[in-house]
């Protein structure tokens, strides 16, 4: 049998987490090299603070985990500042909270996933409304300010899966975090002894591989697919770990991407989510 995690341990690794994404070096993010978007990392230290109690909450559903996080978040910083990130930590709290016989954190998070239902679809999309993302368009079909349509929430990430990586973790069991950014995480963790290098590499391993969909919602699909390509040209700087030499070049493309108002912010909600789920497999077998 493997043991649920406890609240306590959830949340710690949660916080852990955020503090260390805000802690390494993001390109076009907001951390503790430089601010950003209008944004300090006060805000997101205010913000992790916040949602960490509802994130592990074993009474709560996914969406109510959503809303909760979402809105301690909105009210300890006035701002959206990790609606993303909640998004993603969410059902991986829940898969943690879980006692499960035999089966990894990922298969317990697809279980989850699949059972999403109605009441976690108008938590969800209640919190989508408070926040306010940027860019939020409007469409036919599972638009989060429609809230009178009967339609469970994983049906909703399928219609917006095309077009949101978010959406697109939630009916992929996370494929983007257990396929692509633990494999890179754990490569980079094995080259050096520093603890953010790694993170660093993270970033922009997924900034060359997947378009940022926060910057295609406010610059358009061009702006995010140019990012991805100097993302990639710069890979000697970060592959196979970024390096101490390194950095000012990484600070100078995080100076170009901030004068631009680009901010890969959804590529940031994924850097927090990898670790988490990495420091929930790391507290399962310790």
């Amino acid at each position: 049998m493997t043991a649920p995690l406890a609240p306590d341990r959830i949340a710690a690794a949660f916080l852990a987490a955020c503090h260390t994404e805000l802690d390494a070096l993001k390109p076009g993010n907001v951390h503790r090299h430089a601010a950003g978007h209008g944004m300090e990392v006060a805000h997101f230290e205010r913000a992790a603070v916040a949602a960490a109690a509802p994130i592990a909450d074993p009474a709560l559903s996914v969406g109510q985990r959503i809303l909760r996080a979402t809105e301690a978040s909105v009210a300890a910083t006035g701002l959206n500042t990790n609606l993303g990130i909640v998004l993603l930590c969410a059902p991986l709290a829940k898969a943690a909270n879980e006692t499960t016989l035999g089966i990894g954190l990922r298969r317990r998070l697809d279980t989850i996933l699949s059972a999403l239902d109605e009441s976690d679809a108008r938590d969800a999309f209640a919190a989508i409304r408070l926040a306010n993302p940027a860019g939020l368009g409007k469409v036919e079909t599972g638009d989060v300010r429609d809230d009178t349509a009967p339609m469970t929430l994983i049906a909703a990430m399928r219609l917006a899966a095309e077009r949101d990586r978010i959406a697109n973790a939630y009916v992929t069991a996370y494929a983007d975090i257990f396929d692509f950014a633990l494999p890179v995480l754990n490569d980079a963790r094995s080259s050096t002894s520093d603890p953010l290098l790694p993170v660093t590499t993270l970033h922009m391993a997924l900034l060359a591989e997947f378009p940022d969909t926060h910057i295609i919602r406010k610059h358009g699909a061009a702006a995010a697919e140019a990012v991805r390509q100097e993302a990639r040209a710069r890979h000697a700087l970060w592959a196979p770990v970024a390096s101490a030499k390194s950095i000012r070049a990484l600070v100078e493309f995080d100076t170009n991407l901030k004068s631009k108002g680009l901010n890969p912010g959804t590529t940031a909600d994924f850097v927090v989510a990898t670790l988490f789920a990495a420091a929930l497999i790391e507290r399962k077998h310790s």
